[in-house]
């Protein structure tokens, strides 16, 4: 990714962050009135022609490494189209390079 695009995808991060929906000029009204929040360490993704299906649970093994089945508790699924889900990526990239740039790289073991 160029630097150009990095400054691109953190503009529409911080924009977003702000409530400043881009080239509208309008200002974006986020309620969270009837938001909930959810505690999840585990997330799956599962993606078809139409939809982007994302999966978000808790583990409830105490041992992995000696557990013959890990246990996920499943608690919530958000349905979006692929369009969506590609903005979404976007949007944690842009926050995710900002988070390693203050605290430091985060490694991630392949599955």
């Amino acid at each position: 990714m160029t630097d150009k695009t990095s400054k691109a995808l953190e503009d529409v991060a911080a924009d977003k962050a702000n409530g400043v929906k881009r080239g509208s000029g309008r200002a974006v009204n986020w309620d969270d009135s009837d938001m909930t929040t959810t505690y999840a360490n585990v997330a799956n993704v599962a993606m078809t022609r139409e939809e982007c299906g994302l999966f978000f649970g808790t583990n409830l093994t105490t041992s992995i490494s000696s557990a013959e089945q890990v246990t996920i508790r499943l608690t919530d699924r958000i349905i979006m189209t692929p369009h969506a889900a590609k903005r979404l990526a976007v949007l944690l990239e842009a926050n995710l390079r900002g988070y390693e740039e203050r605290y430091g790289k985060l490694e991630v073991a392949p599955d």
